[in-house]
């Protein structure tokens, strides 16, 4: 591990996807034939830390694995991208699975089932306070038992250790976790969920911004990226126009890759330039995991998107 470089880590979730492509998504009652089904490692956490293995940046995951003929697949998956797993413990039970109906215009639906990522306790997380005192960020999101992941942020404030916080899915968080977050990033459905708000994207920011959050990036898909610090600091990165294979995980591709560019000194708006392009690569290829990109592909597409 680079001995300049503080190291990310993940506290999060990791599942197996069992992904149904489909013409179109089916509404309730309806029945639909399937074009393919697929198993593919994810998870919002072990997605967000995969992305950034992949962009070469060190990163260590805290998380649990089931005992069942998934964990190992999923451990391995995590290795081969460059993830540190030493720390992630399995437990009695199954692993996370995550069904997923894939459209064919790259529109998607998940029920995320936690299994294991259930078990996931504050106990264990604080079994490992010195990796997250070691961490340069941690990077958090609501896929893990709301008591595990406030006590995570909790702890980073007194350790000093930015957190940013995805909050996919959407839930309630208590009122002390606004202030003790450096990046909060929703997506347009989850800011909605926090301030039943349908101004402008900066009104939005604003009020976020007003509960206590240090600096919020707001995922807007095919627009892009709208940037607000408390500081001052605001607006937009722009999107790059591509054509959409799969949309699973654009979201926590953007968040890994922003969390790189952030600790690599990039100032925010750069940052999320950067995060902009790594996730319009990865929605034009099929899976999650699979699809995060590597350094040179983002290196290689800024320069012909300039």
């Amino acid at each position: 591990m680079p001995q300049n470089r503080k190291p990310i880590v993940v506290v999060g979730s990791v599942t197996m996807d069992m992904v149904t492509c489909t013409p179109q998504i089916p509404r309730i009652g309806e029945t639909v034939i399937g074009t393919s089904f697929s198993t593919t490692p994810g998870g919002k956490g072990a997605n967000q830390a995969v992305a950034i293995a992949r962009l070469g940046y060190p990163v260590q995951f805290l998380g649990h694995i089931g005992e069942d003929a998934y964990g190992p697949q999923l451990i391995q998956n995590l290795n081969d991208a460059g993830v540190d797993t030493s720390l992630i413990t399995p437990v009695p039970g199954s692993s996370g699975l995550a069904p997923i109906f894939l459209a064919e215009n790259g529109q998607n639906a998940i029920v995320v089932v936690p299994g294991a990522n259930g078990k996931v306790e504050p106990a264990y997380i604080d079994q490992h306070i010195d990796t997250i005192r070691n961490a340069g960020m941690v990077l958090c999101q609501l896929e893990l038992p709301r008591a595990s992941t406030e006590h995570t942020i909790a702890l980073c404030a007194e350790l000093g250790v930015p957190v940013m916080l995805d909050p996919a899915p959407a839930a309630p968080v208590s009122d002390s976790v606004w202030k003790q977050v450096a990046w909060f990033t929703p997506n347009e459905t989850e800011a909605a969920f926090y301030l039943d708000d349908h101004s402008s994207t900066e009104a939005i920011a604003r009020h976020l911004l007003d509960r206590g959050v240090a600096a919020v990036a707001l995922k807007r898909g095919s627009d892009g990226a709208y940037i607000a610090t408390s500081s001052g600091e605001s607006g937009w990165a722009k999107p790059f126009p591509v054509q959409a294979v799969d949309t699973v995980a654009a979201g926590d591709c953007f968040n890994g890759a922003f969390a790189v560019a952030l600790l690599e000194g990039k100032d925010p708006l750069e940052a999320a330039r950067f995060a902009c392009a790594a996730s319009a690569i990865s929605v034009t290829r099929s899976g999650a995991q699979a699809a995060m990109p590597t350094r040179a592909d983002v290196d290689v597409f800024l320069e012909q998107n300039r």
